[in-house]
């Protein structure tokens, strides 16, 4: 995982900050593999309640993210029970690592 431990705790703290303790997030995507440089930061954020607006949310936690990551592009996944779940929701859920 090419997140640093700071990095990884800067992410779980701004992701609880703005969902509460209920939620997880985990990284997927090229950021998981170690030999691999660049790319953005790929986060699934699964939360256990409807979630209003989930469009904002997730693009207000993306640039929440990105800012405290110094500029790194942030793409986040939501995942709740009042939305439709899509075939990158699986892979997500089953490849991605906890923060």
């Amino acid at each position: 995982m090419r997140l640093t431990d700071s990095q990884r705790h800067t992410i779980r703290q701004l992701v609880t900050d703005e969902l509460g303790l209920g939620s997880t997030v985990k990284l997927f995507g090229s950021r998981l593999d170690d030999s691999a440089r660049g790319g953005d930061i790929d986060l699934f954020v699964e939360v256990d309640a409807p979630v209003e607006h989930p469009a904002q949310l997730a693009a207000r936690l993306s640039v929440r993210i990105m800012r405290a990551m110094h500029g790194r592009k942030v793409d986040v996944l939501l995942s709740a029970p009042n939305l439709n779940e899509q075939t990158i929701h699986k892979l997500a859920r089953e490849q991605g690592e906890c923060l």
